[in-house]
Order: C-alpha cells, then sequence, then structure tokens
C-alpha cells in the first residue's frame, strides 16, 4: 500500500475498526490483506465498496453484525454462527471476506451442511439449468421479429404437455391423461377375469372394449408425438426414461394388431399366441405415465435415482449375508448328519431362499430348519437381516424426505404461477 496513512480504518456497515498496515499485511481475512497490495484508489475500489482518501477509511458495505463474529474468530481462533442469522447469509459473508466452511466448528459445519443440502436440492442443477434455458429463448424471442412468433407458441405447447401445474390447460389436458390411464387398466385388469371369455361372445361387449383400448391408444399416441415435435431436444427427449416407459407401453399395442392381422385366429400359432398375451401384459406400463402427475410417484423415482449407492450397497450387504448363512444353513441341516438331514436345505442355492425369507422377516414357514445348531443360526439370521437393512435404508430415507420437499416446492411455485396467471 503506497498511499494514505499509516492508520487504515474498516467500516464494515457503520462499524469501524483501525488497524496498522503491518497489521493489514498479514491479517487472517483475505480480501483485508488485499488492501496492502493495491498500489492505486482504482485497485482498493476493487476490493472494498468505497474509500475515503483523507481519512484513509475502507467502506464495506457488508453485515456488521455478522463481522463482529468474524473478527471473533480472528481473535480467539473459533467461528461460529451469528444468533438468529441464516446459516446461508453468514455463509455469504464468511466467502466474500475469504473463509471457507471448514474454518467453522464441527458443530456449525453440520448445521451448513444440512442446509445447503435442503437448499440444493430445493434448486438443483437442472431446475438451474432449465430456468436459464427457458429464460434464454424467452429473450430471444422478444428480441426477434414477429416471424418467430411460432417460438413461442411451441414453447407454451411444450410447456403444456410437459408440465402439468403449469397452467389451466395443462391441468385438464393431465386429468384426460390421468382418466385414460384408469380406463385402460380397467380393460387390462377385467380381460383377465374368468368370465371375460364366456362375455366376449357378447358382440357388443367385445366391440366396446376393443374401440375404448383403441381410443386409449390413440389418446397415448397423440400426446406422445405432439411431446416429440415440440420438444426442444429430440435426442434428449428419447433416453428420457419416462419417455422411453411411453413408448414401451404403446408399441405392443400396434404390433400385437399387425400379429393379429397377419397371423389370424389360428389356435395352431401357439408362438404368436403367447407373444400376443406378452405384449397384452406390456400395457402395465401406462400406470407409470401417473408419475407425471402424481408427487408421491415421482418422489419415489427421483429417490432411487439418487440413492443408487445406497441400493448398491443394500444388495451387497443382502448378497453377501445370503452367501454366509446359505451355507452354514446347508451343512448344519444336510451335510452333517445324512440320516436325518433337512431335505429342503439340501443345496446352497436352495438355503438362499429360506435366508432371503428369514432376513427380511417374512417367514412363509415353507422351509425352516429342525436341528438346533440350525435354529440357532436362523436366529442370528434374523437379527443380522434386520441391522444390515436399517443401516442403508436410514440414507435412503433422509434422501426420500428430501425429494418430496423438493418436489413439494416446485409444485408451490407451479401453482403460485398459475394462480396469477389465473388472475391475470
Amino acid at each position: 500500500m503506497k498511499f494514505g496513512k499509516n492508520i487504515c480504518i474498516l467500516n464494515v456497515g457503520g462499524t469501524k475498526y483501525a488497524f496498522t498496515r503491518e497489521v493489514i499485511k498479514d491479517f487472517p481475512l483475505r480480501r483485508v490483506s488485499r488492501l496492502h497490495s493495491c498500489s492505486s484508489e482504482k485497485e482498493v475500489l476493487e476490493v472494498c465498496d468505497d474509500y475515503d482518501r483523507e481519512r484513509n477509511e475502507f467502506f464495506f458495505d457488508r453485515h456488521s453484525e455478522a463481522f463482529v463474529f468474524i473478527m471473533l474468530y480472528v481473535r480467539s481462533g473459533k467461528l461460529r454462527f451469528v444468533p438468529q442469522m441464516c446459516e446461508l447469509s453468514f455463509y455469504n459473508e464468511m466467502i466474500y471476506w475469504g473463509l471457507e466452511s471448514s474454518h467453522l466448528e464441527f458443530c456449525c459445519q453440520r448445521r451448513l451442511e444440512d442446509r445447503m443440502s435442503d437448499t440444493y436440492t430445493y434448486f438443483s442443477e437442472e431446475d438451474i439449468k432449465a430456468e436459464v434455458e427457458s429464460r434464454g429463448e424467452e429473450d430471444q424471442v422478444t428480441r426477434l421479429t414477429p416471424e418467430t412468433g411460432n417460438a413461442r407458441w411451441l414453447e407454451r405447447m411444450r410447456r403444456t404437455f410437459e408440465e402439468p401445474a403449469s397452467s389451466i390447460a395443462a391441468q385438464i389436458l393431465a386429468s384426460v391423461s390421468v382418466v385414460f390411464v384408469i380406463m385402460s387398466m380397467v380393460i387390462l385388469c377385467a380381460s383377465t377375469l374368468p368370465d371375460w371369455d364366456t362375455a366376449k361372445n357378447n358382440t357388443a361387449l367385445d366391440k366396446g372394449s376393443q374401440i375404448i383400448e383403441a381410443v386409449c391408444i390413440g389418446w397415448f399416441t397423440a400426446e406422445c408425438i405432439v411431446r416429440f415435435i415440440v420438444s426442444r431436444d429430440k435426442c434428449e427427449f428419447v433416453r428420457r426414461p419416462l419417455n422411453i416407459i411411453d413408448l414401451l407401453a404403446i408399441t405392443p399395442y400396434y404390433v400385437s394388431v399387425a400379429m393379429t392381422a397377419l397371423t389370424g385366429e389360428n389356435p395352431q400359432l401357439q408362438r404368436a399366441g403367447v407373444t400376443l398375451r406378452v405384449l397384452r401384459m406390456m400395457r402395465i406400463f401406462w400406470l407409470i405415465k401417473l408419475a407425471r402427475h402424481f408427487l408421491g410417484l415421482q418422489t419415489l423415482g427421483l429417490t432411487l435415482r439418487r440413492c443408487y449407492r445406497e441400493m448398491v450397497m443394500l444388495l451387497v450387504f443382502v448378497c453377501v449375508a445370503m452367501a454366509i448363512f446359505s451355507a452354514l444353513a446347508q451343512l448344519l441341516e444336510h451335510g452333517l448328519d445324512l440320516e436325518t438331514s433337512n431335505e429342503d436345505y439340501a443345496s446352497i442355492p436352495a438355503a438362499c431362499w429360506w435366508v432371503i425369507i428369514s432376513m427380511t422377516t417374512v417367514g412363509y414357514g415353507d422351509m425352516y430348519p429342525i436341528t438346533i445348531p440350525g435354529r440357532v443360526l436362523g436366529g442370528v439370521c434374523v437379527v443380522s437381516g434386520i441391522v444390515l437393512l436399517a443401516l442403508p435404508i436410514t440414507f435412503i430415507y433422509h434422501s426420500f424426505v428430501q425429494c418430496y420437499h423438493e418436489l413439494k416446492f416446485r409444485s408451490a411455485r407451479c401453482v403460485r404461477s398459475l394462480s396469477s396467471e389465473f388472475l391475470n
């Protein structure tokens, strides 16, 4: 610092602190120590908000009470949150002055991590990216000539089909889609009833069910085509899991219609008949379409996507325990005494089924140990299953709660925008 007096005054939110140049040079706060290397007022104003040359006073328009706690850290080496102040606001002050979360005490670090996880869940990178893209497209549309009015219309169509809570028209389309899903599921379930083949002799009932099924498929097909046309990125649209499920739910109908037209009702074509039954049963995937409209299914899908590591951990725990307990059970129940051996445990793969139903505390009773060592092993297996399954499920539960609050927060934002749109 080659200007001003020897005493430097820091004015932080109206609170003044006086330091010498030597103290400023080695000050623990990075932003304050940068003042010593400034050689002009221009460089000073890049560090602080204002500067008074006569009094050699540096102004910082920051939270004064937060800086008091930061100064306590400079003196004592312990940094804690300001009472009655948002953790994220205090963290922003820390970043401004050159501190990191590692400088906080352990208890405050836990509070900050919990608060940041909740906030970053509410505003995930996908939401920020989508919001930036939508704003960019809106700006482009407003800057371009009226000839590009189709772009704005396509964006409205995309939001109507992709975001059920974005407008009243989107809610109506979502309600109609849910009705068609329910109708198709009712027809699918009724077709498996024992009396359905007898009822199919009624020509009117048979044709009515076929017409309802064709209408439902037509609606789903039209909806999928329109959403593909108005999508921003066609490749990204094809890669989305829900769109793949839509395709898997729609395609079997057209395949079955084509196979029926080619093979007819010839009972000798058993392979074609089995294939048709499998394809018809794939219509059960239509139920997953409800995930677009119901918060619970969206929460479940988002939780599984974010907790795949915990799910793999759970699977590894179960597989390791199953290998150990099944080998021991086969040895104790069948391998030691061949005269009184339990034939249910004749092999390790057969014992694996008993381990699974024991660890999950289901206990069908179809197979059970008869020897005393086998029963002791069964008790250990049950207790181990409870402990091993509880450990990763705790993480999955917390992730489920966070995902639920995130989606609920998004839904609340959509409802507020919908209410303002309705009032306008």
